[in-house]
């Protein structure tokens, strides 16, 4: 598969430039602040996102000073919730290093991302991006509502595929889809063409979550068997849900008492495991992100050639055929 730093090539020199306007972004005259902001601008993952805004303004027209602080904003508010997401979730850890709170404890963690999210209010007020904070602002507003709806829904085990559907839209996707509107309308294209590169980053980002579901089923390096956490951790995945769709009743509360009182048995998450593997959950949980990812792609075909398109195109197979 082509490495994110081959995808990244055409826009190499504006991703270097993002990094530092980035670091300017959450510098703070606070010292204890400035640690830690450090650290996380330290631990930055692969960087997508930035990926997507730019790619997005590219191929709709051009990159301006605007899409730099839509990159900024996105990765201001998105590092925010993530930060708030390690207290709720009581997280010692983040892409492999401590979380904030498990470092500074949840106070400081809560306020740092405040300051965050505050940060990337400030940059788009003070520069007059109203329509690039209504686009991030409604992303985040979907994300608290998939969380809260995955919640409510998920004590029960009985979530249906288009709620499955709604949460990971509102969860994962919407911000995804806010990365490819904000690129595009810092490009100052069109409110059609905006939609457009919206509507691509929701597929993608519906595509991207259905992958994650599918890593719990791949055999781990160590044991060479699917680990299985998140039927550990209860939670409703495409594959689960389209097997005990097709299971018969009995079945189905045979799979659904194990999940909720023997989910700490590596025997009986195997049973899991096996049953979903049979019932052509894996299949067909492939076959729906295939679905999304060339829907997303069909999207495309409505722009013209250039190395952001091609960029695209292969960012979209990258996120969709990674294995971490």
């Amino acid at each position: 598969m082509i490495s994110l730093e081959e995808i990244k090539y055409p826009i190499r020199e504006e991703m270097k430039k993002f990094e530092l306007k980035f670091h300017d972004a959450m510098k703070s005259s606070v010292p204890l602040l400035d640690r830690v902001t450090h650290y996380i601008v330290k631990r930055k993952g692969k960087q997508m996102r930035p990926m997507f805004v730019f790619f997005s303004a590219g191929i709709c027209g051009k990159i301006t000073d605007a899409t730099f602080r839509g990159a900024s904003l996105i990765e201001l508010l998105h590092t925010a919730t993530l930060v708030h997401d390690d207290v709720v979730d009581d997280s010692n850890l983040r892409r492999g290093f401590f979380s904030i709170n498990a470092l500074w404890k949840n106070k400081i963690a809560v306020l740092v991302g405040d300051y965050l999210l505050s940060k990337g209010l400030l940059l788009s007020i003070d520069n007059g991006d109203f329509n690039l904070l209504q686009i991030v602002s409604s992303a985040v507003r979907e994300m608290s509502e998939g969380e809260l709806l995955q919640i409510e829904k998920a004590r029960k085990l009985d979530i249906s595929e288009e709620i499955y559907y709604e949460i990971i839209r509102q969860k994962t996707a919407s911000l995804i889809a806010s990365c490819c509107a904000c690129g595009a309308a810092s490009s100052g294209t069109s409110y059609e063409n905006e939609r457009k590169m919206h509507s691509f980053g929701e597929k993608i980002g519906m595509a991207f979550q259905i992958k994650d579901d599918l890593f719990d089923f791949e055999s781990s390096e160590k044991t060479g068997k699917p680990s299985g956490i998140d039927i550990k951790e209860s939670k409703m995945t495409l594959p689960l849900i389209y097997a005990l769709n097709h299971a018969s009743s009995q079945q189905k509360r045979h799979i659904v008492n194990i999940i909720k009182n023997h989910s700490e048995e590596k025997s009986k998450v195997s049973e899991v495991v096996n049953f979903i593997i049979e019932s052509g959950g894996i299949a067909y949980a492939l076959s729906k992100m295939k679905e999304f990812q060339q829907s997303a792609i069909h999207i495309l075909d409505e722009f013209e050639d250039s190395p952001y398109k091609n960029s695209l195109i292969q960012l979209v197979r990258f996120t969709t055929e990674r294995n971490n």
